[in-house]
């Protein structure tokens, strides 16, 4: 009964991954706690980089903020990919060439192909 009053609810659960672990929710800074990053870039530092495209005439803060979240993503994903790459070797230390076996190995990074010779 309490299962189908928590379904419900319309509040997120965890759902069960394919090794029976509960998948790991992103954390999400509170809002109310003083002092509590959003961002785990910083927000000056993207601005100035937006700022640096000649095309870029305003930004908004969202706009910044999202894609410093954005930013944020990419690298925690190429970061895990490179990750598994370096295991595969037998090693914790990520190196350069797991970088370029993530890069071929996951076609979203082909884009990427080439840039860091």
């Amino acid at each position: 009964m309490a299962a189908a009053a928590a379904a419900g609810s319309g509040t997120p659960r965890e759902e069960e991954g394919p090794a029976g672990e509960a998948a790991a929710l992103q954390p999400q800074a509170p809002t109310n706690v003083p002092g509590a990053r959003l961002s785990r870039l910083p927000l000056a530092r993207v601005k100035a980089l937006v700022k640096a495209d000649p095309d870029v005439t305003l930004a908004g803060q969202e706009a910044i903020f999202i894609l410093a979240r954005a930013a944020e993503l990419f690298v925690e994903t190429i970061a895990k990919d490179a990750y598994c790459c370096a295991q595969q070797g037998k090693r914790k230390t990520l190196q350069r060439r797991d970088l370029d076996n993530a890069i071929e190995a996951v076609d979203e990074f082909a884009f990427l192909e080439g840039t860091l010779d």
